[in-house]
């Protein structure tokens, strides 16, 4: 006989086989989350080349802000201030850019004029040292190429042309869109930190505005400081180009400080290549006399120039910039090469004012030895920055 409490009762283990009701929820939440994935990733992909713009933008921001701030402490107002940056950096960019079009149209036409007289340099070096007996009318006969060869030449450097300027004018357009963020970015900065602060509490506050200075000093005094040693280094170069009597010496000179002073490790070697080889098309001795005078300059720089020029800037070390270009590089590729340095001295200033420096104790294995360099700080005679107590959030 079937009890009547039992009827309609639910079976034994029912209970347990029924879904909890928080699992729908948890399963659309995960579904919800796999979409937005796929939509941020592919907005991330198409909106890249845009927020590479804001990117290096926001660089350009910080790195001319000191001196738009201190023209608009003398009373400029902040556009117009920003616009007088802007306009001295795109005026040197421009000079630069015409001087180095100069040095290069100088040594194309000095290979066009002097090519034959190159060759059989070359040809002459290459029979002293081989013993094969060339002559310049065996080198062009075995290299002759007739007329459907041009032609070919030809076609392919008209479609290398179209590509290149192709590429040319997107660069252009780039450019100016970098320098447009750039400009609004820096002429209403005051304004957009207030527009990021109103979006957090006010101990929060603090601590952004706080990292917004020490990004903005370490960016522009490391990118100040790159360019007096450049100006310093162009000049000693330049007086001594000419002495020696290297042509295009002026533009020669820009280059190495340029180059020696932004690409890091590497650059002094690197610069110097350009000068050596030009030098050395006119005399062997005065590209003797280049290398001595770029690498005697690299000494006096290291320990006698760049201590002054950077002792209330932030300084890198040269492994610590290498590796920081390689790993920029590595992320956003050429661009990321010219963001590094600045990215890497605003990350060591900001770990510096919020970690703590003790005293080192006596060690061999921390001994300075007489010949061994020392470091950023100690070459520039400052002190390590006093630890930054932050705030701790309320709960």
């Amino acid at each position: 006989m079937v009890r009547v409490s039992e009827v309609g009762a639910t079976p034994p283990g029912a209970r347990d086989a029924q879904v909890p009701p928080w699992v729908p929820r948890a399963i659309a939440m995960a579904l919800l989350g796999v979409v937005v994935l796929f939509v941020s990733y592919r907005l991330f992909l198409w909106l890249r080349s845009l927020l590479l713009m804001l990117l290096i933008a926001f660089f350009v921001s910080l790195a001319v802000e000191p001196a738009v701030n201190a023209l608009a402490r003398r009373g400029w107002r902040r556009g117009l201030a920003t616009a007088v940056v802007f306009v001295g950096v795109i005026a040197a960019f421009a000079a630069f850019s015409f001087t180095m079009g100069q040095l290069l149209v100088a040594q194309v036409r000095d290979i066009a004029e002097n090519g034959q007289d190159y060759a059989a340099a070359v040809i002459e070096w290459v029979d002293a040292r081989t013993g094969l007996d060339l002559s310049s009318a065996e080198v062009a006969e075995r290299f002759s190429i007739d007329e459907s060869t041009v032609a070919g030449m030809a076609g392919g450097v008209a479609g290398s042309a179209l590509a290149l300027a192709g590429s040319a004018l997107g660069a252009v357009f780039t450019l100016f869109s970098v320098a447009l963020f750039a400009f609004y970015l820096s002429a209403e900065g005051p304004r957009f930190r207030r527009a990021v602060c109103r979006l957090m509490p006010a101990r929060y506050q603090r601590l952004v505005l706080e990292a917004w200075t020490i990004a903005i000093d370490s960016t522009g005094g490391y990118i100040y400081s790159r360019v007096a040693l450049a100006v310093v280094s162009a000049v000693v170069h330049w007086i001594a180009f000419a002495v020696i009597g290297v042509p295009n010496a002026f533009a020669l000179a820009m280059w190495v400080g340029l180059v020696s002073q932004f690409v890091p490790t590497v650059g002094t070697y690197l610069a110097g290549v350009v000068p050596l080889v030009v030098a050395l098309a006119q005399d062997p001795l005065d590209a003797l006399w280049v290398l001595l005078v770029i690498l005697a300059y690299q000494q006096v720089e290291n320990y006698a120039v760049a201590p002054p020029l950077t002792a209330r800037t932030m300084s890198l070390h040269p492994a610590v910039a290498f590796g920081s270009v390689i790993a920029g590089v590595a992320v956003l590729g050429p661009v990321g090469a010219l963001l590094a340095l600045p990215a890497a001295a605003s990350i060591k200033a900001f770990a510096s004012s919020y970690t703590s420096h003790h005293e080192v104790v006596s060690d061999p294995l921390t001994t300075l030895d007489e010949g061994s360099s020392p470091t950023d700080d100690e070459r520039a005679g400052r002190s390590r920055p006093e630890p930054v107590t932050r705030p701790r959030p309320e709960r």
